[in-house]
């Protein structure tokens, strides 16, 4: 597997899209459990299937990129739009909880932030789960700690770091629909259906007053690159931890209706959360 993963990194972006299109149509033809989550969590949205079949093959681009982006040296172009709002941010003297859901290409929101903005503001900090395979844990330990990002783990003491570069007017990223173990978040409604979400992201905001800034990574036509749209909440998060979880998620919302086509579907967005021995209901200063 290590071979193949550093094989598909230096394949042209345009071959790898074009191989993970294939890729993800036979996951999603191959796998029933898969292929009814998917169609399932599209109809909670208000699709029928023929508004997002496009995004069966996004699955499978996402995991055929995933090589080049952690591997390549060279990264692939990508388009910015809406940068103001984050210049507006870091002349105020905040730091920046940048948000985007499992939507395009969500790991080049970071890479293309820490690109453009890390040399004069400092890291980008992530949130860093090890994988289980030590191949592949030690891969993503490689990845993870490019120039202008710091990978920090999903602890306590990841946390603090993340609230204390937030201090020092740096920036976070943050997935915020991805389900959190059991103790760090609320059931709070997406879609119109109690979901599972991460109470991580307004907490940082509430402690620090930092800013939000909404991120969505669009892949372009025939692997041409990407498109990094980028905008503000446009309301001050609440006080109070359940309204300012809803208001995330309304966000989330909003960021995949601009382009549902690049969702991940699939993703098990309404799944019991998993117990862990640590639980970081609390944010720690």
């Amino acid at each position: 597997m290590p071979s193949v993963f550093r094989l598909f990194s230096r394949l042209p972006l345009p071959l790898l899209h074009a191989l993970g299109a294939a890729l993800g149509w036979v996951a999603f033809l191959a796998s029933p459990t898969y292929r009814r989550r998917f169609l399932a969590n599209a109809a909670q949205a208000g699709y029928a299937f023929g508004q997002v079949r496009a995004a069966v093959a996004h699955a499978g681009r996402m995991a055929a990129e995933t090589p080049r982006l952690w591997l390549a040296g060279e990264p692939p172009p990508c388009e910015v739009q809406g940068a103001e709002c984050v210049e507006a941010a870091w002349a105020a003297g905040r730091g920046i909880v940048f948000l985007t859901p499992h939507l395009g290409c969500f790991e080049m929101s970071i890479q293309e932030g820490a690109r453009r903005w890390a040399g004069a503001h400092g890291p980008f900090t992530i949130l860093y789960r090890p994988a289980r395979q030590p191949w592949l844990a030690q891969l993503m330990r490689t990845a993870r700690s490019r120039p202008g990002i710091a990978a920090v783990p999903t602890s306590l003491q990841g946390v603090r770091q993340m609230i204390k570069a937030l201090r020092r007017g740096q920036a976070v990223g943050l997935l915020p629909d991805q389900v959190p173990p059991e103790g760090m978040g609320l059931w709070s409604p997406f879609f119109g259906r109690p979901a599972y979400t991460m109470t991580l992201a307004a907490r940082l905001v509430q402690q620090t007053g930092a800013a939000v800034v909404l991120a969505r990574c669009e892949r372009l036509a025939r692997g041409r690159g990407y498109r990094l749209h980028l905008q503000g909440l446009g309301e001050e998060l609440s006080a109070d931890l359940p309204e300012a979880v809803r208001q995330l998620n309304a966000a989330m919302e909003q960021q995949i209706r601009a382009c549902p086509q690049q969702y991940l579907w699939g993703y098990a967005r309404y799944k019991q959360p998993r117990a862990e021995a640590q639980a970081l209901a609390e944010v720690g200063t």
